[in-house]
Formats: structure tokens, sequence, C-alpha cells
């Protein structure tokens, strides 16, 4: 399985943005959909956005409200999340993980390789 390592979280303020970056090994984002979830302490995991491997990429409209956006430049192995705007209710821990082709799934249980996570957290 690949080996996906999240990075970029950190403490800001509410307004403040990130950019979150999974890396991968090469060839994983040509071949696996991609998701970005988060899960907050006592909370079920939360399907945050995904990119199909041809780039179609899809959000969770309800929670990131159009301020979170999903990138892979052509050169790179490396997946961001761009979340601007942050808030409060934002903060928690964020994984990257893989799942087979197909279109961006919002399904937990279609993903089958995790990073080990980053916190982000902002405060109020």
């Amino acid at each position: 399985q690949a080996q996906l390592v999240e990075s970029g979280g950190g403490l800001v303020q509410a307004g403040d943005s990130l950019r979150l970056s999974c890396t991968a090994p090469p060839r994983t984002f040509g071949w696996y959909t991609m998701g970005w979830f988060r899960q907050a302490p006592g909370k079920e995991r939360e399907f945050v956005g995904a990119r199909s491997r041809i780039g179609t990429t899809a959000y969770n409209e309800d929670a990131v409200k159009g301020r979170f956006t999903i990138s892979k430049p052509n050169a790179k192995d490396t997946m961001y999340l761009q979340m601007n705007n942050l808030k409060p209710e934002d903060t928690a821990t964020y994984y990257c993980a893989a799942a087979q082709p197909g279109s961006p799934s919002r399904d937990v249980t279609s993903y089958t390789n995790w990073g080990q996570g980053t916190q982000v957290t902002v405060s109020s």
C-alpha cells in the first residue's frame, strides 16, 4: 500500500488560512482516488473533499462552504488542501486517504489506505 504523509497543520486564528499537504509515492495520484477527511475529538471521521485520478473533485459543501480547495500540481507527488477563512469548528485531525479508482467517494469505508494525520487547531 502507498505510504501517505500529511503535513502543514498547526494552530491558527479564526479567519486565517492553512495549506495541508499529502505526499505519496510516484504514480499514486495517477491511479487512486484520493480523499481528505477530518476527525474532531468525540466525533466520527468526516469527509472533506476528494480528487479522482483524472482530477475531478468533490467537496462536503455543508462543511467547507467553498472555503477549501484540493489541488495537485502535475509535476509533484503531492496533493494540497487549501483551507481559507478557517473557523473554530474546523478544528480536527486531518487525514489523507486513498481509495480504488473511480469517482471521488464521500464514503469513509471506500478508503483503504490512510496517512497518520495532521492536527489543525483554530482559535476564536
